[in-house]
């Protein structure tokens, strides 16, 4: 019995050391959430990442309108993503239902919900930029960088924006989600 409980504490400490080396440390989660964050304001602008323990965390406090989301180092394939600070309400909010296991639709029905009926502010106009790329597993940079920009206008329609409401050729801007809280003007650079 004492061997098995020796055993249990040992595999427990090595997922706990595992787990803690999958959190990049803070100082990459920084640099590397700020390049989705125009440059005119990476210098103050706010950074949320991971801790060691994997928590949700304020890595860097900012004094400018932007915030950037360091990669979540739970998925795969790198991202980050910089938003207006008008959006961080609604962006909480979106977090806060993720943890609590709602599917996207859900996530997308509930503050669809909330927006109408006044409980969730969401801006009549903000921006949010996706940075993409592949980390080089030996110098730790960003590769093959990609950047495509999202403009959030809520319950905009192409009647009224005079875009089109389906995915036009890349660099041509278009209305996802259209006359729904979550409208958005999308734009997607071509790759080289």
């Amino acid at each position: 019995m004492k061997k098995i409980v020796i055993l249990s504490l040992m595999l427990t400490g090595i997922v706990i050391v595992t787990k803690a080396q999958d959190i990049p440390p803070k100082e990459w989660q920084i640099k590397t959430a700020l390049l989705a964050v125009p440059s005119d304001f990476k210098e103050g602008a706010k950074v949320y990442g991971y801790d060691e323990s994997g928590n949700f965390v304020t890595l860097r406090e900012g004094s400018n309108v932007y915030i950037a989301l360091a990669h979540d180092p739970k998925k795969q394939k790198f991202s980050t993503a910089a938003y207006h600070k008008s959006l961080d309400t609604f962006m909480a909010r979106g977090r806060e239902l993720r943890a609590q296991g709602k599917t996207g639709k859900e996530i997308f029905d509930i503050r669809e919900e909330e927006v109408k009926a006044g409980k969730l502010k969401m801006p009549d106009k903000a921006t949010l930029c996706v940075f993409t790329g592949d980390v080089n597993p030996e110098t730790k940079e960003i590769e093959n960088q990609f950047v495509r920009y999202v403009f959030y206008i809520p319950f905009a329609t192409g009647a009224s924006t005079g875009l089109p409401t389906t995915p036009t050729p890349p660099g041509h801007a278009w209305i996802m989600d259209p006359g729904t809280h979550r409208a958005h003007i999308m734009i997607t650079p071509p790759r080289n």
